[in-house]
C-alpha cells in the first residue's frame, strides 16, 4: 500500500469498488481510511464475520479455532484474539448490547466470550455432534439458540446452569435464528425446509417450503417481519413470518450467487434499513441485491475463494466479507446503492 493525497490506498483490494469520481478524486461515502480495506491474519479459512452493534469493531472466526477482534476504522488493526475452542468455529454473533460474543464449533460446544475481560466465560455443552449455527435473542432475557448435526436445536439460558430446551428435528440442522421477541426459533437444514418453532410447545408450528436443497444461512430482517434464507439450490429467499401472513409466505426469490461441490455453509445478511440483502457465494463474488426490485445492485470481485459470510455495517454504507482465502475485505458502498 502507499499514500495518495494523504489517503492509504490498498492495492490488493482496489478492484472491488467502482471509482466514483469528483473534482477531488474519489467521492467517499464512509469513514473508512480507504474505500476498501483488506484484513489479514487468519491462518485458516474464515467462516463467520460480524460487525459489533456500535460499528467500531468486528469479529471473525473459522477453521483456525480463534476469534479475531478488529478495529473497523483507521488501519483496521487486530486488537485481540480469543482462544479456547478445539474445533473449527462455524458461526459467531454479538449480543445486542455488544458485551459478549457467542460462538459454535465442531467441538460440539458453544462459547460465550466477555469482550471486556477478553476471555470465555461460559462453555455450553450438550450437543452430540458438530454445532453448525448459533444466534442470540435480540430482546428480553439473554437466550442463545443453536443447531447441530445431532438433529437437535437447543435454546440456552447462560445465566442458569443446565438450563436448556431441546427441540428434536428429523435431520441435521444447519442454520438457526430467533424471531424478534425470541419466542420462536427459525431453523433450516438438509431437509430443505425453513421451520418456525414455538418454544411454548417445543414443536414447529410452521414449515416454509420452496427450497429444493440444503438451507445454509438464515437472517432476520431489521423489523423482525421477514427471514432471509440462503440455500444450496442457488437461491436466496425472503419469507414473511408475521402471524397473519398469506398462505404463500415466500415473497421474494433472488438469483445469481452460487454454491458448489465444496458445500460450504454460506450465510446471508440484511442491511440495517432493510433495503438490501447480501449472501455468501462460492464463485468468489459478493452479491448485493435490492429487496424491492430483486435486481443485483453490485457483484463485487476481489476474493480468491468461497465467500462464506457477509455483514452490513449498522450505521454506514459499509459491507464486510469473509472468505476461504483467509482474507476479510471491508468496503464502502457507492451512493447510488
Amino acid at each position: 500500500m502507499r499514500k495518495v493525497n494523504g489517503e492509504v490506498v490498498v492495492y490488493e483490494a482496489q478492484s472491488i469498488t467502482p471509482s466514483i469520481k469528483s473534482d477531488d478524486g474519489i467521492a467517499r461515502t464512509s469513514n473508512l481510511m480507504a474505500p476498501i480495506m483488506m484484513l489479514e491474519g487468519h491462518p485458516g479459512e474464515i467462516y463467520s464475520v460480524k460487525f459489533h452493534p456500535e460499528g467500531r469493531h468486528l469479529a471473525s472466526a473459522g477453521y483456525d479455532r480463534q476469534i479475531f477482534v478488529w478495529n473497523v476504522y483507521g488501519e483496521c488493526e487486530n486488537i485481540g484474539t480469543l482462544s479456547g475452542h478445539t474445533g473449527a468455529i462455524m458461526e459467531l454473533h454479538f449480543s445486542t448490547d455488544g458485551n459478549y460474543i457467542f460462538t459454535c464449533s465442531t467441538d460440539s460446544t458453544l462459547g460465550m466470550w466477555d469482550l471486556e475481560k477478553g476471555q470465555r466465560v461460559k462453555k455450553l455443552k450438550g450437543h452430540g455432534s458438530f454445532v453448525n449455527s448459533c444466534h442470540a435473542g435480540r430482546r428480553g432475557p439473554l437466550k442463545i439458540c443453536s443447531g447441530s448435526d445431532d438433529c437437535t436445536i437447543k435454546v440456552w439460558d447462560p445465566r442458569v446452569r443446565n438450563q436448556v430446551t431441546t427441540l428434536n428435528n428429523t435431520y441435521q440442522v444447519i442454520a438457526v435464528s430467533f424471531n424478534d421477541t425470541a419466542e420462536y426459533v427459525i431453523s433450516g437444514g438438509i431437509d430443505n425446509d425453513v421451520k418456525i418453532w414455538d418454544l411454548r410447545k417445543n414443536s414447529p408450528y410452521l414449515k416454509l417450503r420452496g427450497h429444493v436443497d440444503t438451507v445454509t444461512g438464515l437472517s432476520l430482517s431489521p423489523d423482525g417481519s421477514y427471514v432471509l434464507s440462503n440455500s444450496m439450490d442457488n437461491t436466496l429467499r425472503i419469507w414473511d413470518i408475521k402471524p397473519y401472513a398469506p398462505v404463500d409466505r415466500c415473497v421474494k426469490v433472488f438469483n445469481g450467487h452460487q454454491h458448489n461441490f465444496e458445500k460450504n455453509l454460506l450465510r446471508c445478511a440484511w442491511s440495517s434499513d432493510g433495503q438490501k440483502v447480501s449472501a455468501g457465494s462460492a464463485d468468489r463474488f459478493l452479491y448485493i441485491w435490492d429487496t424491492t426490485s430483486r435486481r443485483i445492485l453490485y457483484k463485487l470481485p476481489g476474493h480468491n475463494g468461497s465467500i462464506n459470510d457477509v455483514d452490513f455495517h449498522p450505521t454506514e454504507p459499509i459491507i464486510v466479507s469473509a472468505s476461504s482465502d483467509k482474507i476479510i475485505y471491508i468496503g464502502e458502498l457507492p451512493k447510488y446503492m
